[in-house]
């Protein structure tokens, strides 16, 4: 009984932190590297994550610097961040890209907000998921008492209730951090 709260637990932790990613590639309107995460360069015929072609560090609030290690990378890496859809318009200063991380508009910290909130829905759903999978686990078990039943089910339901908790408060950091 254990070893299925246990892998509950581990499925859980895995679609936080599939929600935590997801986040991650949220603008905020401060210049974070994890924004182009998401990012996939063109390299030597082998599309590749951006992470692994340049090194992404954050200069200042506002200014975030990729410098590729293979300087023949820098225009295909120039063009994967224009063609994202990330809005962002880097500057090529032959050795680096510098990009310059806009302030947001109103309308557009909405849509953030949105999407973020879409993020945070689809990990509940996750979640919800896995305990009526738990649930139903539990029913299957030969010769469980009714009170042992019960006692499952309230086990259940308090991990769903402790993940669900942990992707409200992801989802209002998140908020906060989008709309100041």
């Amino acid at each position: 009984m254990k070893a299925m709260f246990q892998e509950a637990r581990h499925r859980m932790d895995r679609a936080l932190e599939s929600l935590e990613s997801n986040l991650a590639v949220l603008r905020t309107g401060r210049a974070n590297p994890a924004l182009l995460r998401k990012v996939v360069v063109s390299h030597y015929g082998t599309m590749l994550p951006i992470d692994q072609v340049a090194s992404i560090t954050a200069l200042d609030a506002r200014t975030l610097a990729v410098t590729p290690w293979d300087r023949s990378a820098l225009s295909a890496i120039e063009k994967a961040i224009r063609e994202s859809d990330l809005g962002l318009n880097p500057a090529n200063k032959g050795d680096a890209l510098y990009i310059a991380i806009p302030a947001l508009t109103e309308e557009r910290r909405k849509e953030l907000v949105k999407n973020a909130k879409a993020y945070a829905e689809e990990a509940r759903i996750a979640v919800r998921n896995l305990r009526r999978e738990l649930l139903s686990e539990v029913t299957k078990q030969a010769g469980l008492g009714e009170d042992e039943r019960k006692r499952d089910e309230a086990e259940a339901q308090k991990i769903t209730d402790e993940y669900i908790a942990k992707i409200d408060s992801a989802l209002a950091h998140k908020e906060q951090d989008i709309l100041n």
